[in-house]
């Protein structure tokens, strides 16, 4: 339980930390993030992103225990 709170604090800190170097890397931005806007009503879907956000640590952790 321990071990988890300060895996999750070290994860949140790293989150902190990059974030300016998100905005260089385009995330938020890229082609497949959707945006339709109307006179009334604005719609973000971040596809790309999120696809991206998710791989990169799946493939990060999975590579060490194959």
């Amino acid at each position: 339980m321990q071990r988890g709170l300060i895996m999750a604090g070290f994860l949140l800190v790293g989150i902190g930390v990059s974030r300016p170097w998100s905005t260089r890397l385009r995330l938020g931005r890229l082609p497949g993030d959707f945006y339709w806007r109307s006179d009334t009503v604005a719609v973000y879907v971040p596809l790309a992103t999120s696809l991206i956000v998710s791989l990169v640590p799946g493939l990060v952790l999975w590579y060490p225990r194959r």
